[in-house]
């Protein structure tokens, strides 16, 4: 097994939780769908032992499994970063982690969790991730 802060594999962040993986795959696949950025960038992944970061020149979303840390029956949680805060009642909690940053948790139980509102969130914090 990896040790903190080494790279790992989505199977070994979401060891524990099957369906926290297959969320994490649906959300790869919504990432495909949204289109040229505002900014050309490839997006890259990269897996920790405690997440999987999506990025361009900056970290954008954050997936991961809270199960892992805490008693939850959560399979997995979407964490996108962006320059404001955003009110929605869909969102566990926001933490402005920075003068600018804001991290927004979102719970994610099944793909239908994924819509359009959810890519519209991704599309914004690709762009202004850079």
């Amino acid at each position: 097994m990896a040790g903190r802060g080494t790279r790992s594999t989505a199977e070994e962040v979401f060891s524990g939780s099957p369906r926290g993986l297959a969320l994490f795959r649906a959300v790869e696949r919504l990432l495909e769908t949204l289109g040229p950025a505002a900014v050309p960038a490839d997006v890259r992944v990269r897996a920790t032992t405690s997440q999987i970061a999506f990025r361009t020149r900056h970290g954008f979303a954050y997936a991961w499994w809270p199960g892992r840390y805490m008693r939850s029956t959560v399979p997995a949680v979407l964490s996108i970063a962006l320059h404001e805060r955003l009110d929605s009642p869909r969102f566990k909690s926001e933490v402005q982690v920075s003068p600018g940053v804001w991290i927004h948790h979102l719970e994610l139980h099944s793909e239908e969790d994924l819509d359009a509102e959810v890519a519209d969130w991704l599309r914004r914090a690709r762009d202004e991730a850079g």
